[in-house]
């Protein structure tokens, strides 16, 4: 053994190595005098790691030979898997057995590559064993919360054991974030809010950290603030917040263009679109080591689909969702894909609203009966102009192609539990009771053969069909609620269902029944009395259901006279009726005898015709009506023929 080895065995002997540079010099000298000793280049790669040099890491385990990528196969993996290599670094490391490192590398590389599901598994049995190096069961619960965060956003809650926080999740500010992330995904979003505060309140409270990494570490919880406030409806707030919000000092660039985005949500009505269209659209490419989350990505890439409607490029818009929606065609139940299908009727229609959108995209929907987001679409048009009906129309139609498919993924997203209640909501507006409790049936029925039903859909179609008196229906009850008691014995929901269920048969439920909040505990607090008095509430009728009542009239309710209308007085303003009416009322206003012509001329043409007096040349005229023959001929007055020549001389051009 050469001196430069000793030399290096002896610094690798040390308790508490903290000088990398100096083990990466003395592998390094020792490396000149046998360049293939695997051991000094598999302390030269630890080193490496050590100084984050993972690409110098790599070179090395490239060129050391397959000895040293077996030997150092989880440091490979690591470091794969910190160049943004991830799947090669998951299958590496999965290969490797009994290796609680490897497990750690395995579960981070499968949560990168969002398979949260192999990644929640592998944290819980890290968790279920001693973790023996300091800290590792506070990165185990913080990398654990964030595996749930995300399954909660993938719609993948029924996997999270943990629905609750605890006091533990209250201790560090990573896990009072992860903890708020998952509540706001699950919709709570207040109880967010409160987390988010405790997890900026621990962040300030820490004494190892500096100032510009508190910085640091408070932006993304600043940015996630920001979005609850925006769906809380809290503007001012989210304004306010938004102004200490500079995404220029965030270092992760996936955060900066999260940040952006959220930023210019905050500020309420979009004044300048064109600008902001600048902003989203003018970004840094992302490295292999800090991309997006596909939740992420999806909505920031819908975001500027928005923009680009608000400064009327619809036609591209039309161009790009059209691509993305031919690779993957309809139905489907995709959130994202049905959302790109909504933006592309929004293009098409030039993004009218009313009977004017409506009248654009039923063309549209013609040709597309599948497509889920279109009729959404045009549903949501229907029930903003209050036509419930045609709304309804629409959307039975699209179940009945659905249900006419003949592919088992068409059949998935005919009874897809958000299509299933927008169908139940529908109903419930109109008051068909009947044709909800056939839904709910239908959907329980198909789902309930499935490894996977969804709960939450189950459960509704229980408390619809318990309440019913049908034989059938009591059975499908049973059978539902035999299986969510199953699958979630602590579920108080799934219990009573259980219990209500087997009421009326043979099977026992005493046990489970006795688990239940107690009935006299249940109307503890219930004043009987003011119950009495107060009367029945009368169930509301939906809105249809009510107009269509108020057009129907009883038989024995006569009809109603119809109402005279009142015409308008015609009498004058001034009008008394204790004068006497004018004699000349009715005749025209020149022959009046108060009438009195304005002007000149028009005076002394109405003192040459004095009324009842004769006119000049009369006389010899009346003469010559009493002779026969030629001579009874009426001559015209000896003026008449000389004005008109007059008039005709003046007029006429010399």
């Amino acid at each position: 053994m050469t001196n430069e080895a000793r030399a290096l065995g002896a610094l690798l002997q040390r308790k508490g190595v903290d000088n990398h540079d100096e083990v990466l010099r003395a592998c390094n000298a020792s490396l000149k005098q046998s360049k293939k000793d695997s051991h000094i280049l598999h302390a030269k790669v630890v080193a490496l790691l050590k100084l984050d040099r993972y690409e110098d890491a790599l070179h090395v385990l490239q060129d050391g030979g397959e000895t040293l990528k077996h030997d150092a196969r989880l440091e490979r993996s690591y470091a794969l898997y910190k160049t943004g290599q991830l799947a090669e670094a998951e299958r590496i490391a999965k290969g490797i057995d009994n290796d609680r490192g490897a497990r750690h590398v395995e579960a981070q590389a499968l949560y990168r590559l969002e398979d949260f599901e192999r990644s929640a598994i592998l944290y819980r049995e890290l968790s279920k064993t001693h973790a023996p190096i300091d800290n590792e069961e506070n990165d185990i619960r913080i990398n654990g919360g964030a595996t749930d965060a995300h399954l909660e956003w993938t719609r993948k809650g029924d996997l999270v054991f943990k629905k609750k926080f605890g006091r533990e999740d209250l201790e560090a500010f990573e896990l009072a974030y992860n903890a708020a992330c998952a509540s706001i995904a699950r919709g709570e979003l207040a109880q967010g809010e409160i987390l988010l505060r405790r997890s900026q309140d621990l962040c300030n409270a820490l004494d190892d950290l500096t100032e510009a990494e508190k910085v640091a570490e408070l932006l993304p919880i600043k940015v996630q603030q920001l979005y609850v406030l925006i769906n809380l409806g809290k503007s001012e707030d989210a304004v306010k917040l938004a102004s200490q919000i500079t995404p220029q000092d965030i270092s992760d660039g996936s955060t900066v263009q999260v940040a952006e985005v959220n930023c210019i949500a905050a500020s309420g009505e979009i004044k300048n679109p064109y600008l902001h269209h600048r902003i989203v659209n003018t970004v840094t490419p992302l490295p292999k080591t800090d991309k997006l989350f596909t939740i992420q990505s999806d909505q920031i890439d819908q975001d500027r689909l928005v923009l680009d409607l608000l400064i009327s490029k619809f036609g591209g818009v039309v161009k790009s969702t059209t691509k993305t929606l031919t690779e993957d065609p309809p139905p489907t139940a995709s959130s994202q894909l049905n959302s790109l299908s909504v933006l592309n009727a929004a293009a098409h229609a030039q993004c009218q609203l009313g009977k004017i959108g409506i009248k654009h995209m039923l063309p549209l929907l013609e040709k597309r009966p599948l497509n889920v987001g279109l009729a959404m679409v045009v549903i949501q048009l229907y029930i903003l102009t209050n036509n419930h009906g045609s709304a309804a129309t629409v959307l039975e139609s699209l179940l009945k192609h659905l249900e006419n498919s003949t592919s088992a993924n068409d059949q998935d997203v005919r009874f897809a539990p958000g299509l299933v209640a927008t169908v139940v909501s529908l109903y419930t507006l109109q008051g068909r009771r009947k044709q909800i409790k056939t839904e709910l049936a239908k959907a329980a029925t198909y789902w309930r053969h499935k490894s996977k039903p969804p709960r939450s859909l189950l459960q509704a179609a229980g408390l619809t069909l318990v309440e019913s008196s049908k034989p059938d229906d009591q059975a499908s009850a049973r059978d539902i609620f035999s299986i969510l008691h199953k699958e979630d014995p602590g579920s108080k929901i799934a219990t009573a269902g259980y219990v209500a269920a087997h009421a009326f048969s043979s099977t026992p439920v005493d046990e489970e029944a006795d688990t239940l909040t107690p009935v006299s505990r249940l109307i503890a607090d219930i004043d009987i009395s003011a119950l009495e008095e107060a009367g029945v509430l009368q169930p509301k009728l939906g809105l249809d259901a009510a107009q269509a009542a108020t057009r129907k009239r009883a038989l024995d309710e006569k009809p109603k006279p119809a109402k005279k209308r009142l015409r308008k007085s015609r009498l004058p303003k001034d009008y008394d009726a204790s004068k006497a009416p004018d004699p000349e009322r009715w005749l025209p206003l020149k022959e009046r005898s108060s009438y009195r012509p304005k002007g000149k001329k028009g005076r002394q043409k109405v003192a040459t015709l004095t009324q009842g007096g004769v006119e000049k040349g009369g006389e010899a005229a009346a003469a010559s009506i009493g002779k026969g023959g030629g001579e009874g001929v009426i001559k015209g007055a000896a003026g008449g023929g000389g004005g008109a020549k007059a008039k005709n001389k003046k007029k006429s051009k010399k």
